[in-house]
């Protein structure tokens, strides 16, 4: 009888004494209490955790060089506004320091993306192509968990809190003074986004299940996102309505998100956003199941 290698066996070598460190890792069907699995997951996150800082301290270059590209990046989309509103006090009934709101909320959902799970959902098509999907299969937790959460960016994790920063300085300059709750319900009104965008980044990665390439798809991701900039009264036309306000998630995501903080709240737009998390989220991972039940192991 022909066993499988051990997961740890399989990991990179940092990533091996991550885990090591971490104590004896059993298979998560052996756990029967709910708080015994839940631990066991928090266990293999914190050892990715502990994985990605190693690595990132390995190659500090890196880490700083693609700090500075994000917030380039995010400068430019400042820069735009400052330039844009020089010539206009108000787009769509959005004045400056509003729009910085949104779009700096925007970008936080974006950088907290990019931190988290973009590395990681990016790389299923190369993985399944080389057949090291199979090393996910063989880990002792679910196979989306473990494609989810293997690595960190502390690049997009950093850039979250200069994210984070534009919308403090947006609010001071509105001279808003949100109560806990107005915090509160921003905190997961940002969550939700975050769920919906993972949930679409994640459905265009399990295309590669069922096509050869798929990276032009997932690069079609950002051409989406680039439309959460927008303020909803900016669509007017029943087609705009229907593609970029109730079927493609992005726009209802942000400003249902900086409405908490402008105290202006839409809540039929935040109960549709709420409804999209779990469509969009669903649906992901559907095909990502269906997906796995397709995926030919590179040893078979």
């Amino acid at each position: 009888m022909i066993g499988f290698p051990s997961p740890i066996a399989q990991a990179p070598p940092v990533l091996s004494i991550a885990i090591s460190s971490l104590g004896p890792l059993r298979p998560i069907e052996n756990r029967q209490s709910p708080i015994g699995n839940r631990m066991h997951y928090l266990r293999l996150w914190l050892a990715s955790v502990r994985y990605s800082m190693v690595r990132t301290m390995m190659f500090r270059f890196d880490f700083l060089l693609w700090s500075a590209v994000e917030m380039a990046w995010m400068a430019v989309n400042l820069l735009l506004i400052h330039v844009i509103y020089g010539h206009t006090d108000s787009i769509a009934g959005w004045s400056k320091h509003e729009m910085l709101l949104l779009v700096g909320t925007a970008m936080l959902i974006q950088r907290l993306l990019m931190g988290f799970f973009w590395t990681n959902l990016f790389e299923i098509g190369r993985n399944v192509r080389s057949g090291q999907f199979d090393f996910y299969l063989t880990q002792p937790g679910q196979p989306l968990f473990m494609v989810s959460t293997r690595k960190l960016d502390p690049d997009g994790l950093a850039n979250s809190l200069v994210a984070l920063g534009v919308v403090v300085y947006a609010a001071r300059e509105l001279g808003l003074a949100p109560s806990f709750g107005d915090l509160l319900l921003y905190g997961v009104f940002v969550l939700l986004g975050l769920v919906v965008h993972y949930g679409l980044l994640l459905l265009l990665a399990s295309l590669t299940f069922w096509i050869v390439k798929t990276e032009g798809i997932e690069g079609s991701y950002f051409t989406v996102a680039e439309f959460g900039r927008l303020p909803r009264a900016a669509f007017h036309s029943l087609f705009s309505n229907i593609v970029f306000v109730y079927a493609l998630p992005t726009v209802v995501v942000t400003n249902v998100s900086a409405s908490a903080l402008l105290g202006r709240i839409d809540w039929a737009h935040a109960a549709w956003l709420a409804v999209l998390a779990v469509l969009w989220c669903g649906l992901a991972i559907a095909v990502f199941q269906r997906g796995i039940r397709r995926y030919t192991s590179a040893s078979s």
